[in-house]
């Protein structure tokens, strides 16, 4: 079991960048494939990134695609999401999660759900 802790969120305006840290309990971490998701007012939950357990694998979103990072440190045991260039419709709550079986491919797919959730941070894009 995993115990996952957002930060990093907060207002920004267009434009602007926002650095998001999951940190997550226990020694297995680095067991564990991660991903950022969100779930804007009115909308579904949507996939944003995900990335392997080793870090060598990583997907994006296509409306993310080439403006948000994702990476992770095993060693401490925390994950980030560098996001550049945000615009309103980046305006959500972002959540991170866990999961030792789905993998990063799966998690980009609403159809599959990682087992473990943070409590998510707010990120606010204004124009």
């Amino acid at each position: 079991q995993v115990q996952l802790v957002e930060s990093g969120g907060g207002l920004v305006q267009t434009g602007g960048s926002l650095r998001l840290s999951c940190a997550a309990s226990g020694s297995t971490f680095r067991l564990y494939n991660m991903g950022w998701f969100r779930q804007a007012p009115r909308k579904e939950r949507e996939s944003v990134a995900t990335i392997s357990s080793s870090g060598q694998t990583t997907y994006y979103a296509n409306s993310v695609k080439g403006r948000f990072t994702i990476s992770r440190d095993n060693n401490k045991n925390t994950m980030y999401l560098q996001m550049d260039s945000l615009n309103a419709e980046d305006t959500a709550v972002y959540y991170c999660a866990a999961d030792r079986y789905i993998t990063p491919a799966q998690a980009m797919d609403t159809r599959y759900q990682y087992t473990y959730w943070g409590q998510g941070t707010q990120v606010t894009v204004s124009s």
